[in-house]
């Protein structure tokens, strides 16, 4: 785990100052737990908007609250990977779970939390026919998660970077594997119902993100594992989101990418809005090499002899190749 840098004197001060008030603290308490909108926060504390909105400025002002906008929508959330973040952590670790007016607020909490699942199934039944026509057309899903789980490998991960997160399902699985982790999708109704499913599956150390592929709204060499989970296939410049990737890893860090393999279902295109049908091999690794990273590794997972009508899953793991990683591959993988 990282160890956060001390604070200085001043700051400490700052941020206790911060907290040491009661609507503060008690959205500190409440941003600790969960990612919230100012119209969720007033919901929960009963207080005026511009009144919440005061504290919540005073508490990003003094770093221990971190404000991101997602188009016409706010979101807050504690400052966790920051020095007095921690410290704010800390403080509300030890105040007493039982207190009735923070366990009033956790209730409330939990009915915001449901209202969000609700909206994510809705969305889900909503489309449920569009993903599942997809998912029969290739291999099975937990085939295609078990192998990006043995790419991921057993080395720490400090910071998850999910590309193009969608539902959210490649965070619920794979988020408890890192410190933090970050989820990037362009649709707001998508980050929507990854939210849900995340608050539902109980992941709290996710960070979802509005933002467009080709202009991530993360920090350059941040990232020690990217994920791109059938993204590829719908874009228009996918060599352009690769080399975007490979700007948001780390020295060191792993790009998985998985994609479908060449393949002539024109339905997809036009029921499914992709623009590609898959990827030959050398492609992705061609377009890999062209933004700077090395490839490792490739894996077809093509369906049985009875399945001949599916798609083949194609995956691939790259490296930045600034320093030399230990990542060891499974006996499944494919050494390129």
């Amino acid at each position: 785990m990282t160890v956060p840098k001390a604070l200085a004197l001043e700051a400490a001060l700052a941020a206790l100052n911060a907290t040491g008030e009661e609507t503060r603290l008690r959205l500190v308490a409440l941003l600790t737990e969960s990612e919230l909108t100012v119209s969720e926060l007033v919901a929960i504390l009963g207080q005026s908007q511009p009144r919440v909105s005061r504290h919540l400025k005073l508490l990003v002002e003094a770093g221990l609250v971190e404000r991101r906008r997602e188009g016409a929508w706010a979101f807050f959330r504690l400052a966790s990977s920051t020095p007095a973040g921690m410290m704010a952590r800390g403080v509300i670790d030890r105040i007493d779970a039982r207190d009735v007016l923070l366990a009033a607020d956790r209730a409330r909490l939990s009915e915001v939390r449901q209202a969000r699942a609700e909206s994510a199934a809705k969305y889900f039944a909503a489309h449920a026919d569009e993903w599942n026509d997809i998912r029969s057309r290739h291999v099975p899903e937990a085939e295609v998660e078990e192998a990006v789980r043995e790419a991921m490998g057993d080395r720490p991960i400090h910071l998850l970077l999910d590309l193009g997160a969608g539902a959210g399902r490649m965070l619920e699985l794979f988020a408890p594997l890192a410190e933090r982790a970050i989820g990037v999708d362009l649709s707001s109704a998508m980050l929507s119902v990854a939210r849900g499913r995340l608050e539902k599956c109980g992941v709290r150390n996710v960070q979802l993100r509005q933002g467009d592929i080709y202009a991530l709204p993360v920090e350059r060499n941040s990232c020690d594992v990217a994920v791109m989970h059938q993204v590829l296939h719908y874009l228009d410049d996918p060599g352009r989101a690769l080399r975007e990737a490979a700007r948001a890893l780390a020295p060191g860090g792993r790009l998985i990418v998985v994609d479908f393999a060449p393949h002539h279902e024109e339905a997809l295109r036009e029921k499914h809005a992709h623009r590609r049908l898959g990827f030959s091999v050398s492609e992705i690794s061609d377009l890999l090499s062209q933004a700077g990273l090395e490839t490792l590794l490739q894996r077809d997972l093509a369906p049985g002899e009875k399945d001949f009508a599916k798609l083949t899953v194609s995956l691939w793991v790259a490296r930045d190749p600034r320093i030399n990683a230990d990542f060891v591959p499974s006996p499944d993988y494919e050494t390129v």
